[in-house]
This record gives structure tokens, sequence and C-alpha cells, in this order.
């Protein structure tokens, strides 16, 4: 994402660009800034570590960990979400 400012980050930008960062998809300047702010804001070193948390436990589960009403009901979250935000792209 080359488009950020030359300047600091602000959390809001941090938490807008974790996924980018923990899939390795910002460039080398963007994760410069991205490490930098990391660097000087425990509030977001502590957000990033959360969402590594939630990658890996969310990654440990299977579909037949969960019981049916559960997945049901997560199921029609994510199609409710899906139906809020239109199709993705390329469908």
């Amino acid at each position: 994402m080359s488009g950020l400012p030359a300047n600091d980050l602000v959390c809001r930008e941090v938490v807008e660009l974790v996924s980018d960062y923990l899939e390795g998809a910002l460039g080398e300047r963007d994760r410069a800034l991205f490490e930098e702010h990391l660097a000087m804001c425990d509030g977001c070193s502590a957000y990033l570590d959360q969402m590594r948390q939630t990658v890996s436990l969310a990654g440990a589960l299977t579909p037949e960990a969960l019981e049916p009403p559960y997945r049901a009901r997560l199921m029609d979250a994510f199609r409710d979400w899906r139906r809020t935000r239109g199709p993705s792209p390329g469908t």
C-alpha cells in the first residue's frame, strides 16, 4: 500500500493495515512505517499480538469442532456480512 503519507502512521491506520502486515503484503516503506509505529505504541503492539493469537486459534478450528447450532450461527453471520458488503471482486 504505497499511498501512505510520509509522516507517522496514526493508530487507526495501523489497525486498517494489520491484515496486510500479517500477510506480508505491505511494501518495504509501508512496513517500516508500520513497525516504527509499533515500536512507539504499546496499544497497537498489543492489538497486533491479539490479532496474531486470533489467527493462530482460528486456524486451529475445524468445522467438526463446532457443534451444529454454533456452526449454523457462524455461517448465518458470514452470509449476512457478505450480503451487506456486496459481491467480492471477480464474482
